[in-house]
């Protein structure tokens, strides 16, 4: 949890730690905390070809596989096991992955659903703790596709600066190989994978 907020702050963001009891569905922490459903977003893994990628829908839908198929270009993209996810983000609770591609080192793709709200509360590392912050300085800086992911959405929302819009994707291996490449200052406090 503590690299969310260090993540964060670092890029100088402004956000709202929200601390509650702990809440196994995306949806059951909006009724927990009073908050749309749709201003709660979970994040969500898919296996692709290239390897992990990150789906962001609001907690109220559910992923459509078929479309994070077409957003990855890869006809046998999955949901990610309960083993990869704990092999490939050991340092985060299941179910309470935040939305930030660069600090999980994965390609980002955010329901427009998610993109045109003013605030979003998501995860923060672990199921008891939430933040809250302006959907702008959650994705103004981070790579990211804004496409559907959900049924029910077929108007496109406005893209945040520096988010890709597009309905298919043909250059995630290329965004995954940079995202790969990236030289992080190591954390010794953080075991090595």
């Amino acid at each position: 949890m503590s690299y969310v907020f260090d993540y964060l702050q670092g890029r100088g963001a402004v956000f709202t730690v929200i601390p509650h009891p702990r809440i196994a569905l995306a949806d059951g922490e909006a009724h927990a905390r009073h908050f749309s459903e749709d201003e709660v977003a979970q994040t969500l893994v898919v296996m692709a070809d290239f390897g992990p990628a990150l789906m962001v829908v609001p907690a109220s839908r559910r992923l459509d596989l078929a479309l994070a198929a077409e957003a990855t270009a890869d006809p046998n993209v999955r949901l990610a096991t309960e083993r990869e996810l704990e092999r490939q983000f050991p340092d985060y609770e299941p179910g309470a992955l935040p939305p930030l591609s660069m600090l999980l080192l994965a390609p980002m793709y955010v329901d427009p659903a998610v993109a045109e709200r003013e605030t979003i509360v998501f995860a923060a590392g672990r199921q008891d703790v939430s933040i809250r912050m302006a959907t702008r300085d959650l994705f103004g800086t981070d790579p990211v596709v804004i496409t559907s992911l959900t049924e029910g959405r077929t108007a496109r929302a406005a893209a945040p600066a520096g988010a890709t819009e597009r309905s298919t994707v043909t250059d995630v291996p290329s965004i995954a190989a940079r995202l790969a490449s990236l030289q992080l200052p190591k954390d010794p406090a953080r075991p090595a994978p």
